[in-house]
């Protein structure tokens, strides 16, 4: 270990990628060696969860250590993001870190725009792209860089018949772009945010990781007939119309083989990101870096992938929505080889970096550290007595009025949809795979009474410190 002080942080978040995705945390069918070498040298959080199922509300929760509904920055498509919100890179190159960012931010509207940074972001070098597509000209910093090799995009991409070349996908330019600033920051210390696009639809891997996954050999989503008939009628509207109000394809149309279709590109993109990742990994190691840098992984939601009828995102809280995976690793600094069932949210993210930084964490912050389990002086398995997850009409165009929480306790989980005589209660110790919605049954609505009071004790408990006490 060098004689810095502050650690470097690498920050990498995937977009939309379940936490059931990595091999080493259980899934068998996908192939993720680097992310599983992340697992041995770092803690991995079994029990973590969103606090929005949609990019935007969660992403805002997780840069500022607020819950949404704090941030004012509840849905997708906002025109900017509030002047007076403050991510934790700005308060990290307040004390003496250089910061940048790769990839998507999502703070705000990017749909054939330039994405306004937020005025206090804290980035020295921003690489932005918010997504692989054209559209946004030279400030697509990934389309750009096609350009300069000499690459069009309408020639080299295949859409899901076979992608992009590896050499030329956005993931594989992001750890380009990561790698340099890490050989021009050596000096340290230094904070970089790697928001990689995929693992999001339109699900097009490159030809040749699409083909290490054969379709056959896949695994059906979860479906049980019938079991939509008492859940939000939204579910059904997506299960026969599609995904996102038919952004997405009608799970009720697709044969079962269109399905594990779906699952092999998904596994493929993952695959890819955790090549790359490897690649990061191994500069790290070159370089003389690995043992004074924080890495962190997670994702910002995940992916319905056909479970319950469902594809993409949106007003739903199951598991394959809300449930991410998270993954803190530094062998020189934190513990190793370390799973934790505590229940922890990503706005804990962002008190936990400057925890680790030996920054105050700031009273306008919402989430609680999680330095003490890293480091091993606190109990892994527990940290809160509960998680909570906000859906306020977050998609344009889609689930449009839908205002929906969920209050989970390790057990239990209670969606309310606000303004609506409808919920979703499910007992995760005996239904695990959330089929029987128990919000009806009349032998459980003594309990279920008892989580909504607790749904709204926590809502009220995420009233935002800054409005209450006036703290900045």
């Amino acid at each position: 270990m060098s004689d810095q002080t502050k650690p470097n942080i690498l920050w990498i978040c995937t977009d939309q990628q379940r936490f059931d995705t990595i091999r080493g945390l259980g899934n068998a069918h996908i192939r993720t060696p680097n992310l599983d070498r992340l697992l041995g040298e770092g803690v991995s959080f079994d029990r973590a969860y969103c606090q929005s199922p949609v990019c935007t509300p969660s992403r805002a929760s997780f840069l500022t250590g607020r819950y949404p509904r704090a941030t004012r920055t509840t849905r997708n498509g906002n025109d900017r993001f509030p002047d007076d919100e403050v991510l934790v890179p700005y308060l990290l190159s307040q004390n003496g870190y250089r910061c940048g960012l790769i990839g998507k931010l999502h703070l705000s509207a990017a749909d054939g725009r330039t994405e306004r940074l937020p005025r206090h972001h804290g980035y020295d070098m921003v690489k932005w792209s918010h997504g692989p597509r054209d559209g946004w000209g030279d400030d697509n910093a990934y389309q750009a860089w096609l350009r300069s090799r000499g690459v069009s995009w309408d020639s080299a991409y295949h859409g899901r018949e076979g992608g992009i070349d590896p050499q030329f996908h956005q993931t594989t330019w992001c750890v380009n772009e990561a790698i340099d600033f890490v050989e021009r920051h050596a000096d340290a210390p230094w904070m970089l945010s790697v928001n990689i696009f995929d693992p999001h639809h339109p699900f097009d891997p490159p030809a040749e990781y699409r083909r290490r996954y054969p379709v056959d050999a896949m695994p059906l989503p979860k479906w049980r007939e019938g079991e939509l008939d008492d859940k939000p009628p939204i579910q059904r509207q997506d299960y026969e119309n599609g995904g996102q109000s038919g952004l997405g394809p009608s799970c009720r149309d697709l044969s079962d083989r269109d399905k594990k279709a779906y699952v092999a590109d998904y596994y493929a993109m993952i695959e890819l990101i955790d090549d790359q990742i490897g690649r990061l990994l191994d500069h790290l190691e070159e370089s003389g870096q690995r043992d004074d840098t924080i890495i962190i992984f997670h994702s910002d939601h995940g992916e319905m992938l056909g479970d319950h009828g469902l594809i993409l995102k949106g007003g739903h809280f199951y598991e394959e929505l809300v449930h991410v995976p998270l993954i803190v690793s530094c062998p020189a600094r934190l513990e190793t080889r370390l799973r934790s069932r505590a229940l922890v949210e990503l706005v804990d993210l962002a008190p936990t970096l400057l925890d680790l930084a030996g920054i105050a964490i700031p009273a306008r912050m919402q989430g609680r550290s999680l330095a003490e389990i890293l480091r091993g002086k606190a109990d892994p398995d527990s940290h809160k007595s509960s998680v909570y997850c906000e859906y306020y009409d977050s998609l344009p165009a889609a689930h449009e009025g839908v205002f929906a929480t969920m209050y989970f306790d390790g057990r239990y989980k209670l969606t309310v949809f606000h303004g609506q005589e409808i919920g979703e209660f499910y007992d995760l110790d005996t239904d695990p795979d959330e089929f029987d919605n128990k919000w009806d049954d009349p032998a459980c609505q003594s309990l279920k009474c008892e989580l909504i009071l607790a749904n709204f004790a926590q809502s009220v408990a995420t009233v935002d410190p800054v409005r209450i006490v006036g703290n900045f």
